[in-house]
């Protein structure tokens, strides 16, 4: 393999390393430290990076070329995180070529590590419970609170594959668990409405998005920072949005 065909392989491998952490939650500043890194562990000093949370831009040198990687959706996977990290100490630390970290790169690119969808119902659902206790919820309320999250899962889950409309999927996920939480109350079912919501409510709060945002400012990523920001300000007021709509009527 030729010096181009190596600098070809290398930033084809970077580009890839760095898509997977940014699709999958990893914070802007953690994802440069990254790819320079790798870059670092071929011989490359001249790597340049700029990550934004919707795209990409990676240089190897002043006479190397440039791509650009697009980010055009992004989800929580930290599992994934990791698995990207351990591939980048090991290409660091010579245990693997180039050529093997692209490859294992490419398989976990294919590789699917969410848990089962009937698992992460009921993980939220037993979440919601559990947060409702939290909040000084009465246990009596806690079989509501578990259907409420549940369903409110299910929902943001299935309207986000449907329409790839994040507001929307989450709006609307946050009016069907307000609207459970109301018929449990009414039909005697439930005590506090409140306190039911706001545990149903929180397998949809973007928790890590707003960690992130956090860390990337005080790493200086001002742009992906006010970004993710501004994406975990349009969360929450679609969840805040949805369950105005059920408390307003």
């Amino acid at each position: 393999m030729n010096n181009e065909q190596q600098y070809e392989l290398a930033l084809d491998c970077l580009l890839l390393a760095g898509q997977l952490m940014m699709e999958s939650g990893a914070e802007t500043y953690r994802v440069e430290d990254t790819m320079l890194r790798m870059a670092r562990s071929q011989n490359i000093e001249d790597a340049q990076s700029y990550v934004t949370p919707t795209g990409i831009i990676l240089s190897l040198g002043k006479r190397q070329i440039t791509k650009i990687s697009s980010i055009p959706a992004r989800i929580t996977d930290l599992h994934k995180i990791a698995k990207v990290n351990s591939v980048s100490r090991k290409l660091s630390g010579q245990m693997i070529t180039l050529e093997e970290a692209y490859e294992e790169l490419k398989r976990i690119q294919k590789t699917n590590y969410f848990l089962p969808i009937h698992i992460q119902l009921l993980a939220a659902s037993v979440a919601s419970s559990c947060f409702l206790v939290l909040f000084n919820g009465y246990w009596s309320d806690m079989p509501a609170a578990f259907v409420a999250g549940g369903v409110g899962f299910a929902v943001v889950t299935i309207t986000q594959e449907m329409t790839r409309v994040k507001f929307f999927s989450e709006f609307l996920a946050a009016l069907v668990v307000g609207l459970i939480a109301s018929l449990a109350v009414h039909f005697g079912l439930g005590i506090e409405m409140d306190k039911i919501i706001v545990g149903a409510v929180m397998p949809l709060v973007p928790g890590l998005i707003i960690t992130n945002a956090v860390r990337d400012l005080m790493a200086g990523h001002f742009t992906a920072g006010i970004a993710k920001g501004a994406e975990a300000f349009l969360t929450a007021f679609a969840i805040g949005a949805g369950i105005a709509v059920i408390v307003a009527f």
